[in-house]
């Protein structure tokens, strides 16, 4: 298919790893050794020179087939948001815009067990309809599913990757203003779905009444550092444009409220309002 501009097709698989399929226009193209093309991704804000990565582009064929490259998933990849360029022989770099994403494989993604971290990497089209990656290098790794809303508080299960959870394995909720002690729950484990990694809590919101924006972390207990509570392994790489959860009141006939939703970076917050004062 006959192309205007650069533009790459992004095929993942399960193991975290990403293939970039880019189609160029018939004039552009020409034949091309094996190190004189390549896809760039630069870290956005980035100004070491680990900020940006090198991917050599070969033919996939015949001439005129697209220029593949691949990011394996043992490359670790900084958390961020990466930009995508084209760089041809005589040419500056050029900004790459999004083909056809090809995604499957992210969705409902099960990290192996014997990993050292944690690489997840999204493709998506920036406002300005050219292609980036979102990323997130992360391990130990607290991954949740959708929150349950009733009786003045969420309900929410979830799974650790990376280590084990304990008896003293409890839910902290942080104020993000830092002007008050943490919230703690107790967190229940699942023998059945793997109890030592399963969880379900509950947050009371009546317990968050005096702060604006909390923070939720899993502390797994036997000396593991809280685990940020986050949203990762499927496809979506901004959950707050697309996922909305309703409010809910602190306490029967309270006009204050409590709303989870996730942060630009897919971790899991709540957000306490008002309603009376719109505060």
């Amino acid at each position: 298919m006959e192309v205007p501009e650069p533009r790459a097709d992004c095929t993942a698989d399960r193991a975290g790893g990403l293939t970039f399929d880019v189609r160029l226009p018939t004039w552009r193209q020409s034949p091309l050794g094996p190190w004189d093309a390549a896809l760039l991704l630069c870290r956005r804000g980035g100004t070491d020179p680990a900020d940006t990565v090198r991917l050599p582009l070969t033919s996939t064929g015949a001439p005129g087939d697209p220029l593949r490259a691949a990011l394996p998933s043992t490359v670790p990849l900084a958390e961020g948001r990466w930009k995508t360029y084209l760089a041809l022989p005589g040419g500056e770099p050029e900004r790459l815009l999004p083909g056809v994403n090809d995604l499957r494989s992210l969705v409902d993604r099960t990290p192996r067990e014997n990993r050292t971290w944690l690489g997840v990497r999204i493709p998506y089209a920036t406002a300005r309809g050219n292609l980036s990656l979102r990323s997130w290098l992360r391990w130990p790794h607290a991954e949740v599913g959708d929150p349950r809303l009733a009786e003045f508080g969420m309900t929410f299960g979830g799974r650790l990757y990376g280590a084990r959870l304990t008896p003293a394995a409890e839910l902290v909720a942080e104020p993000r203003d830092g002007g008050g002690p943490p919230v703690r729950e107790p967190v229940w484990t699942d023998p059945a779905e793997g109890g030592e990694t399963a969880f379900t809590t509950r947050l009371r919101f009546a317990r968050l009444a005096g702060h604006p924006v909390w923070d939720l972390w899993l502390r797994p207990g036997g000396g593991v550092d809280p685990v940020r509570l986050a949203r990762i392994l499927d496809d979506v790489p901004d959950k707050q444009l697309v996922v909305r959860y309703p409010a809910e009141p602190l306490a029967a006939g309270s006009p204050t409220t409590a709303t989870p939703y996730y942060t630009r970076d897919n971790d899991l917050a709540v957000r306490v309002t008002d309603t009376a004062s719109g505060i």
